[in-house]
């Protein structure tokens, strides 16, 4: 069974052969085949919201190398959230910030804050463009979890230093997640203390932050780390509080250091990692402390594998653990520990690019809703809550596909990026499939009502975008070149014709297609083309090759 079986076999249907070859033989030096719609629709699926056809072909157009520089460019961060439609909030007028306001003793503003953070997070999505930031955004909040904390404030407070550090630098992340304040206050950190130690953090700090647990050495030795080096590490990190918390006053969302809570003994850490020392340094010994954990080389192998499992497949071999993750790792290191410059090399690198890499990953639900709206380039909405209420609208889709923003289901993520052996196939099961099928249905035939204003695909406009529309079969090839990782067998694609000329010869298409360019705006010329492009993009958008990227 090769790569491309499996989402065909879940959902009850003969595997159409690929064509392309299974064997991965390629690693991180450069990439030097062609640069077509293929291969520019395989970089922008996996790291953007935005592989729609008008940016597959400006990434063409520019070449790898000025799409890349795109991709990974520094972006200045967004302006916060917005009060979008609350008018009971006299701190917060609408149309600005409530971050950094205080709540109310009688009036509950968690709601409309909630709404409004996920309005504007659902927008950023929409409107980020060719970007890998926002991926990386949810890559880190799968790597970095926390969840179940009903605090807005808090919630936009981790968001924010997500982005901040999204392309930057993996050790100093690594320190401001450690005294973040929802991070403080999901993990107990907060109530860490010399009398009372908290392992929590301690030991999700090594197992699913940084180093990752090993295989068994003895007892309590993961290889890795011990469960004395937990206990140690508990120890170091005692003493920090959050601020803020559901504050009445207005007091900033922080996390300050508390001396007398912590611990000022001298902490001895194991062999795993050179029974390191750590003396007593006050507000300050957390850092020491992560510096003595990235010392170890298998922490720039662990996130390697993380990054390469979003973005390329779940599967490493020995092959790829050499030729791929061990380079990768080493460019970690050599960068200190900066991300882009891996990326980079990664999202280069003639590994990315081999053919059996395409239409192998089951979409997210983040990226199956998400990249459906922006491929068919989806009209804006005009008013601030119109905008901020389609962002939450598509997210609560995302939801009901079993992959909630800002609440992943433990903290060791969302199981398709962990979960031996199905992995991906995890977003395929008999909830989340029908949510997705009748999502799909539904945009293309009804859409959906924002603010009065309904959200549907356009399908004139999307088949005005093309080339060659009048001609049936160039049209369906130019759909699945746009849709879809991978091409389509012929027996697809004469089904799909089927779907769209049931029987009927391309002269009709032709005709109805030529009328309605003579009249865009005669209803009765463009309803039958728009019929029959509705019932196509229909089918197309639950076929299983759509679920794949």
């Amino acid at each position: 069974m090769d790569r491309r079986s499996t989402i065909a076999t879940l959902l009850g249907r003969k595997r159409v052969p690929s064509p392309a070859t299974q064997s991965l033989s390629a690693g991180l030096e450069p990439y030097n085949g062609p640069w077509e719609l293929a291969q520019a629709g395989h970089l922008l699926r996996r790291t953007t919201y935005c592989a729609h056809y008008e940016n597959l072909q400006l990434s063409v157009q520019q070449g790898l190398d000025a799409t890349l520089a795109e991709l990974l460019a520094d972006r200045p961060a967004p302006e916060p959230p917005l009060n979008h439609f609350f008018a009971n909030d006299p701190n917060v007028p609408v149309g600005e910030t409530w971050v950094n306001a205080p709540y109310s003793a009688t009036e509950n503003y968690i709601p409309y804050r909630n709404n409004s953070l996920y309005g504007w997070t659902g927008q950023l999505l929409l409107t980020e463009g060719i970007s890998v930031r926002e991926k990386m955004v949810l890559f880190w909040h799968n790597h970095f979890v926390t969840g179940g904390i009903n605090e807005p404030r808090f919630i936009y407070d981790y968001s924010r230093t997500l982005r901040e550090y999204a392309l930057g630098n993996f050790r100093e992340f690594t320190k401001a997640m450690t005294i973040n304040p929802l991070m403080l206050r999901y993990l107990n950190g907060n109530q860490n203390t010399a009398e009372a130690p908290n392992e929590n953090y301690s030991r999700e700090l090594l197992e699913l932050f940084t180093i990752g647990k090993g295989e068994p050495a003895g007892p309590g030795d993961y290889t890795t780390f011990t469960e004395d080096d937990v206990v140690q590490m508990a120890r170091v990190l005692t003493g920090w509080r959050d601020t803020g918390f559901y504050d009445l006053a207005g007091n900033p969302v922080d996390s300050v250091f508390r001396a007398f809570r912590h611990d000022n003994g001298t902490k001895q850490l194991s062999h795993r990692f050179g029974n390191a020392v750590i003396s007593n340094g006050g507000e300050g010994e957390f850092r020491t402390l992560i510096d003595i954990i990235f010392q170890q080389p298998e922490v720039a192998r662990f996130i390697s594998r993380k990054l390469y499992r979003w973005f390329v497949y779940y599967e490493i071999s020995d092959t790829v653990e050499t030729a791929v993750i061990e380079p990768m790792a080493q460019l970690l290191i050599d960068n200190d520990f900066e991300v882009k410059p891996v990326l980079e090399v990664l999202f280069r690198s003639a590994h990315f690019y081999e053919s059996a890499q395409r239409g192998c990953m089951i979409k997210n639900p983040m990226d199956f809703v998400f990249n459906a709206f922006n491929q068919f380039r989806t009209p804006a909405l005009t008013s601030l809550a119109a905008r901020y209420e389609l962002g939450l609208s598509i997210l609560t889709f995302v939801g009901l596909q079993l992959m909630t923003y800002y609440n992943p289901p433990s903290v060791a993520g969302w199981p398709a990026y962990y979960q031996e052996p199905v992995y991906y196939q995890l977003w395929i099961n008999s909830v989340s499939l029908p949510q997705r099928m009748q999502f799909s249905v539904g945009f293309v035939t009804t859409g959906f009502v924002v603010r009065g204003q309904r959200v549907i695909i356009d399908v004139l406009a999307f088949v005005d975008s093309i080339n060659n529309p009048s001609d049936p079969d160039a049209m369906i090839r130019e759909f699945v070149g746009i849709l879809f990782a991978q091409e389509l067998a012929d027996n697809q694609l004469a089904y799909l014709k089927q779907v769209l000329l049931p029987g009927l010869p391309d002269a009709v298409w032709q005709e109805e297609y030529i009328n309605y360019v003579a009249e865009p705006t005669n209803e009765e010329k463009a309803a039958p083309v728009r019929t029959k492009l509705q019932l196509l993009l229909s089918v197309m958008l639950t076929m299983p090759e759509y679920f794949l990227m």
